[in-house]
């Protein structure tokens, strides 16, 4: 709506019958490294232990598949019908978009390695079924867990557990496959690849949130908030400047690591003589001096010399 672009992650299991038959239909794949013709059957057959197909286990394949969905606008619109009569009936739009399906080996294997996991955890449960300390979610090892009941006329009801090879069938099903939905015309590696990179989106909102503070929000007037939230972006924007300056250096350290140094740096006035640091040498802080130049690991500090400090920090 509104000429917007996007690019969602798309769920293989919640397409439609049609859709999900073109997804599995083992034609028109692609390698996403070369773009050469290559089937699933061939990915799954390959030797991964072979020299030559080490690129291969490293690479997917991917379709793309026109995919039109008609979207609910929540208005009406008068339709005749073929007796004459007059009827409201919802409006719909067409949503231009294509859905890009890609398959992973080393993905399949990967998801299978999870699945055997949970499936041992299943059998020990199976050694002592308790319903009771069951848990149900749509990720827990019991959705591999069958319950039958049996009786006979006149008797309780037993029940039965049991693996259910089924649901380990129908979940195998999906092993290695990844789809996305977009309206972007760019080539299948780019969409794929921006996809691949969401996780970092999502890590600036954690790092926003939790380490500064973001939310909650205690304002009411509009120019707080928005003086609130670029504060905070622009606290972000400074540590991922500086995070990837200490990568380019070769020391990687978290968030949490960078901020606790740089509250603790305080330094306390000696009789207006000279200031003394109140904090101890550390990794992070000799990474920040390495790459800021600013000298900060000295136990005392002239007045004058700190201030060129502050001077080179805010041109």
């Amino acid at each position: 709506m509104g000429g917007r672009a996007f690019i969602v992650t798309q769920s293989i299991k919640k397409l439609s019958g049609t859709l999900q038959q073109a997804v599995f239909n083992d034609t028109d794949y692609r390698l996403l490294s070369t773009d050469e013709p290559a089937t699933i059957q061939d990915m799954k057959a390959f030797d991964k232990y072979g020299l030559e197909n080490k690129e291969l286990y490293n690479d997917r394949i991917y379709k793309v598949i026109p995919a039109d969905k008609a979207f609910d606008l929540g208005l009406y619109e008068e339709k005749v019908c073929k007796n004459g009569t007059v009827r409201k009936v919802k409006s719909k739009a067409i949503i231009p978009q294509k859905i890009i399906v890609s398959f992973s080996r080393k993905m399949m294997e990967y998801q299978r390695h999870i699945r055997d996991r949970q499936i041992e955890r299943a059998k020990k449960l199976l050694k002592n079924p308790d319903p009771n300390t069951y848990k149900k979610g749509p990720h827990d090892v019991t959705r591999f867990i069958k319950r039958t009941s049996s009786t006979k006329t006149g008797e309780s009801v037993t029940d039965n557990y049991e693996l259910d090879l089924d649901v380990i069938k129908e979940e195998e099903k999906y092993d290695g496959f990844y789809a996305v939905a977009t309206n972007l015309d760019d080539p299948a590696k780019d969409i794929l690849e921006i996809s691949a990179n969401r996780y970092k989106i999502e890590d600036c909102f954690r790092v926003m949130k939790t380490n500064f503070s973001a939310r909650p929000v205690f304002h009411q007037k509009r120019e707080r908030i928005i003086a609130h939230f670029m504060i905070c972006y622009t606290a972000l924007l400074i540590y991922r400047l500086l995070e990837k300056k200490l990568d380019i250096y070769g020391t990687h350290l978290t968030v949490n690591n960078i901020i606790e140094t740089l509250n603790s740096m305080e330094i306390a006035n000696i009789e207006d003589m000279c200031y003394m640091s109140t904090y101890t040498s550390s990794k992070v802080c000799t990474a920040l001096n390495a790459v800021t130049g600013l000298g900060l690991d000295k136990k005392y500090y002239q007045p004058k010399e700190l201030n060129k400090k502050l001077k080179k920090i805010l041109k």
